[in-house]
């Protein structure tokens, strides 16, 4: 059997895409984070983002990552709600 040319570290497909849905989520909470009216809760909710993912970043398990952006997405739609009404 040959041997592979891929290098050790190189992404399964099934990571890389897992991979590209984190980055989009992530993406997505930091431009609704952009639309919180005031300065000090706009700061606060980017550092607890940005530590959150930091936090989980050595995840590996699929089940847990998976797990990890769905609680994302609910807190996203949660973030956008609170946002929506906020305006109105």
């Amino acid at each position: 059997m040959a041997a592979s040319r891929l290098p050790p570290a190189t992404l399964t497909l099934k990571q890389f895409l897992r991979r590209q849905q984190v980055l989009l989520l992530y993406r997505r909470i930091l431009q609704a984070i952009r639309q919180v009216p005031e300065d000090s809760d706009r700061k606060y909710l980017k550092d607890w983002a940005r530590e959150e993912f930091k936090r989980n970043k050595s995840a590996t398990e699929e089940d847990t990552i998976r797990m990890m952006i769905t609680q994302g997405n609910m807190q996203l739609k949660e973030l956008e709600k609170t946002l929506a009404l906020a305006k109105s």
